[in-house]
């Protein structure tokens, strides 16, 4: 609601300074050129988000996720110690995991809701240490192919959208260690 609220007061100054100033035509152009380019940037991020989605379950149906499945499980059941014994939420992990190695936060969502119902389930709906380090490493996860931000970049017309890979993986591999590192200490600060 508040955002509707925003992007009308936004919407409404600058036809409002179009008007005083005299130059509703540059408004109304640049309208018409922001829906456009707001278009083709959804297009062009749908072309690429398929793609790699399809990329995804073509892996699964090959058995290559369940290949990573198997590589992740010692990590994962050392983070989520509590929930080892329970395939449903561990599988829902590694999905979520996998899909965000591939930058897919899309089809990572839903597994990780899956993940997240699993975990509350078993905790009364109260936020556990396993549920809160799952949100942490969902937000922070590791990506090895940053599909989204190398869509929105192609669509904003780069010519090699993935050349941002070393920055990517440095970021958030940082991002990981410290939020891995944070929930850690605050686990011992609050028990």
């Amino acid at each position: 609601m508040a955002m509707t609220l925003i992007w009308c007061a936004m919407a409404s100054a600058a036809l409002v300074c179009g008007v005083m100033n005299g130059s509703l035509d540059t408004v109304s152009q640049a309208v018409a050129e922001g829906a456009q380019s707001a278009v083709t940037l959804c297009l062009s991020m749908a072309g690429m988000l398929c793609l790699w989605n399809g990329v995804l379950e073509v892996m699964d149906r090959a058995g290559l996720t369940a290949v990573l499945r198997r590589l992740l499980c010692p990590l994962l059941r050392r983070l989520y110690p509590a929930f080892q014994d329970d395939a449903l939420v561990m599988d829902a992990v590694s999905a979520n995991v996998c899909a965000n190695l591939l930058g897919l936060g899309n089809a990572a969502t839903p597994f990780g809701l899956r993940a997240a119902r699993g975990m509350a389930a078993h905790s009364g709906g109260v936020a556990n240490d396993s549920l809160c380090l799952l949100v942490v490493c969902n937000t922070a996860s590791i990506q090895l192919l940053p599909t989204t931000v190398a869509a929105l970049r192609a669509g904003a017309g780069c010519s090699a959208p993935f050349d941002i890979l070393p920055a990517v993986w440095f970021t958030s591999a940082a991002a990981l260690a410290a939020g891995l590192g944070a929930a850690a200490l605050l686990r011992r600060v609050w028990p």
